[in-house]
């Protein structure tokens, strides 16, 4: 396996080919952010509604590279132990229970309460070693011999503290572990950290990350995706399904369509057999891409106005 930082893009134009050949269909803001993040090894944080692909801009770019994808999924009261190590503690029990057991063998030969105190704290750095660790998603990432893509998900939704807690990994790429020491990365990862914006994040932690903004596309973007990952759906019905979802994108609702829900939708479409976009076809599936009753009703006073005009050619 490649190191992570072995082949350096060349140009934005290669890297934006490289997502297209992997089936991940971006604008140049997107593909020259990940081009500058990869050479000058700068975490990115990036930002936008749920749906918009900021998960699979990570996946995508790990593919790309041929590196492992090491994910790390947050939640309120994520802490320092689930996102970094624990300890084994059933497999200190066993080895506690074993020294108890060798107990005569071990402090054989030891002259005094001084010499059987020393070798009783010999046993005591095996206990606290690497062999008893168990590692999680940063560990994992920091200790990767070839790198990796480093995807700390919704960082939005942890504390404070947490948040805190990243700022000595993403500035040095180590951290210090008390019974061990320091653990440095072997190849620094390549971060992504996603934020869905349901609360700011601190100045100290956007200063160490390039910012990235994911918003909905506009019209052709979404028609390059759907043709990409819906490929059998025929060209007229994917300009009616955009044009349809594009225009609910504009009403008050409570959540608007993102492009996994148009992807679901046409697929959805595609699995009914549909031709062209109707009323009752609308109607009956409306709840693929809408998630709220409320927003359902509000849509399909309007469903009849939107076919039309995602269907010009039609009275």
């Amino acid at each position: 396996m490649k190191d992570l930082y072995q082949d350096t893009f060349q140009s934005v134009e290669e890297i934006q080919k490289a997502f297209e050949t992997h089936n991940y269909i971006c604008n140049t803001q997107i593909a020259t952010c990940t081009y500058i993040a990869y050479n000058l090894q700068k975490p990115v944080m990036v930002e936008g509604p749920a749906g918009v692909g900021k998960t699979e801009l990570a996946k995508t770019t790990a593919d790309i590279l041929g590196v492992p994808l090491v994910r790390m999924q947050c939640y309120e009261g994520l802490d320092e132990s689930k996102a970094l190590y624990e300890w084994k503690y059933g497999k200190q029990l066993l080895y506690t229970q074993l020294l108890k057991d060798k107990l005569s063998e071990i402090l054989a030969g030891a002259e005094g309460l001084k010499q059987s105190m020393t070798k009783l704290r010999g046993q005591e750095d095996l206990f606290f070693s690497e062999e008893f660790l168990e590692p999680r998603p940063l560990y994992r990432a920091l200790q990767e011999e070839h790198g990796c893509v480093l995807l700390i998900d919704e960082i939005d939704k942890s504390d404070h503290e947490f948040e805190a807690f990243l700022l000595e990994i993403l500035s040095e790429f180590q951290v210090s572990i008390p019974e061990i020491g320091t653990l440095k990365a072997n190849i620094k990862p390549l971060v992504f950290l996603t934020s869905n914006n349901t609360r700011e994040m601190s100045d100290a932690l956007k200063r160490r990350c390039l910012h990235l903004h994911i918003g909905f596309p506009d019209e052709k973007l979404e028609r390059r995706i759907l043709e990409t990952r819906v490929p059998s759906l025929a060209g007229n019905l994917r300009k009616e399904v955009v044009s349809f979802v594009q225009q609910i994108r504009e009403l008050d609702i409570k959540k608007v369509p993102s492009i996994s829900e148009t992807i679901d939708w046409a697929r959805t479409l595609l699995l009914l057999h549909t031709e062209h976009l109707d009323s009752d076809t609308v109607r009956n599936t409306l709840n693929v891409i809408l998630k709220f009753e409320e927003d359902i009703e509000a849509v399909n006073e309007q469903a009849s106005n939107f076919i039309k005009k995602a269907r010009p050619h039609t009275e």
